[in-house]
């Protein structure tokens, strides 16, 4: 059974896409590696987009162009995240479902994420898995009663991850320069790839 494990600088991620476009949906892929002992390290988040309704050809175009990231870092695209427009909505979206398919066609353990809106801004991690059966390309929420706590398939790599996140949204307000694809196709100076400018001097650079 694999094990995923969230590092700060993608949980960071996420949690600043959601804050910066709380009434929209917004999506990601997750970068990472799948070490010896059957474990995937999520290192790293990427931003695609906030005003997406299917599989469109700037989402064709983002997605290769993550995955080149991926590739140059050491890495691979090995997940998917959403957000959707309501706090009660932690359904997969077709769409959802057909760009996590197409990571998992490039890595066989992928995992997806749908952030569960009405538990951002407590110390839950606030994010649903969806695993996909190798035979089956319908993704379905991890039966897991014990989520991110110790002895679960899925931990943060630090439990304070989800206060940390509140604090730079709130504190802060690094979600404020944090930007996606989308964004980048309005301005071509924001770095959506590596974000350097709304992550903590920590952050800066993803290990490898």
């Amino acid at each position: 059974m694999v094990n995923y494990i969230v590092g700060p600088a993608a949980y960071i991620k996420i949690l600043f896409h959601v804050s910066k476009h709380p009434h929209l949906q917004v999506n990601g892929v997750l970068l990472g590696k799948k070490t010896s002992n059957s474990t995937v390290e999520i290192v790293d988040a990427i931003p695609l987009l906030h005003h997406w309704t299917s599989l469109s050809p700037m989402m064709e175009i983002g997605l290769d162009l993550a995955g080149n990231h991926a590739e140059s870092l050491g890495l691979q695209l090995v997940g998917y995240y959403q957000a959707c427009e309501r706090l009660d909505d932690i359904a997969l979206a077709p769409v959802g479902e057909k760009v996590a398919s197409k990571v998992k066609q490039g890595f066989e353990d992928a995992v997806s994420f749908v952030i569960d809106g009405e538990k951002i801004g407590s110390d839950e991690a606030a994010l649903i898995p969806y695993i996909a059966q190798s035979s089956s390309s319908s993704w379905r929420p991890s039966t897991d009663p014990s989520l991110f706590t110790p002895g679960s398939r899925f931990s943060l790599s630090s439990p304070d991850l989800p206060s940390r996140a509140v604090t730079l949204v709130r504190e802060q307000q690094l979600h404020r320069k944090f930007g996606d694809f989308d964004d980048h196709l309005e301005d071509v100076t924001i770095d959506w790839l590596r974000n350097r400018a709304a992550m903590p001097s920590d952050l800066q650079t993803v290990p490898e």
